[in-house]
């Protein structure tokens, strides 16, 4: 295929389980670069949290944060932002709460919660490589949210809470579990597809030039805008079954390998 623009997730895709790059999916990048290809990425993380992947993969288009309702150069300055509506902000964030789910907010370009020895939240802080705010008291924050974030090591109670926040918030919220530990609601009318629409739109190019990888149900939205979708080894059925390739998962240099074989045909 003759693809002129790769578009990656990044937990769970571009980088490993312990968030790190590796020296082939830099590699990889590098390559793509060189040959004329545009590379960025479209994830559920906050601006912040990809600013050393822009640093380090040298990346020069936009890239889509909380899923696509946010726009930022690599240098983090903003293009648009879209918000949660402020009643469904705090539907979501009561439903967390009565759940019994750890709740984050971001908002104002911050990362907040109330309690900064919850689970994950040493994952997130190497995650994102940044502190959260810690508030007593985050309603306030619910009429300048980005993104909510419900946080749980009860993947499979997750899961549940997942579909039944979907189907209630239909059409005014996207919910998608980008971990299984974390259900995000984000901005409704916007994903990671419309991100990938808008670029390519911008870049002037057709969607059989556009080539995606990731490995989340939020990435089936990537699939459905490009030529050449990529589902990793680490991503569950249906999202494979969504996608035109497979490749290796993220922890065996999966990204590396589908750019090389996907994209570059080598054997």
């Amino acid at each position: 295929m003759d693809i002129a623009l790769v578009v990656s997730d990044v937990d769970g895709t571009l980088v490993t389980d312990d968030k790190q790059l590796t020296p082939a999916a830099v590699e990889a990048v590098r390559r793509l670069g060189a040959a004329g290809i545009g590379f960025t990425v479209a994830s559920s993380r906050p601006p912040v949290g990809l600013r050393h992947l822009a640093a380090a993969l040298d990346l020069k288009l936009p890239m889509g944060a909380f899923n696509g309702s946010t726009v930022c150069t690599p240098d983090l300055r903003p293009l648009s932002e879209r918000l949660i509506p402020e009643a469904v902000a705090r539907e979501a964030a009561a439903r967390l709460d009565a759940g019994g789910i750890d709740l984050w907010v971001f908002a104002d370009g911050v990362w907040n919660l109330r309690d900064d020895q919850a689970p994950y939240t040493d994952l997130e802080r190497r995650t994102l490589r940044t502190e959260p705010k810690v508030v007593p008291d985050l309603s306030p924050l619910l009429g300048r949210a980005a993104k909510i974030v419900g946080v749980s090591r009860d993947d499979a109670g997750l899961a549940r809470l997942e579909k039944a926040l979907a189907a209630d918030l239909a059409g005014r919220a996207a919910v998608h579990c980008s971990q299984p530990y974390y259900l995000d609601v984000t901005p409704p009318g916007i994903d990671k597809g419309s991100f990938v629409a808008d670029l390519r739109r911008r870049l002037g190019l057709p969607r059989e030039r556009i080539a995606t990888l990731g490995d989340a149900a939020n990435d089936i939205a990537l699939f459905r805008e490009s030529g050449l979708s990529i589902a990793m080894g680490n991503a569950g059925p249906a999202v494979q079954r969504a996608a035109s390739r497979v490749t290796l998962g993220n922890n065996e240099d999966g990204f590396a390998r589908a750019i090389n074989r996907f994209v570059f045909g080598d054997t």
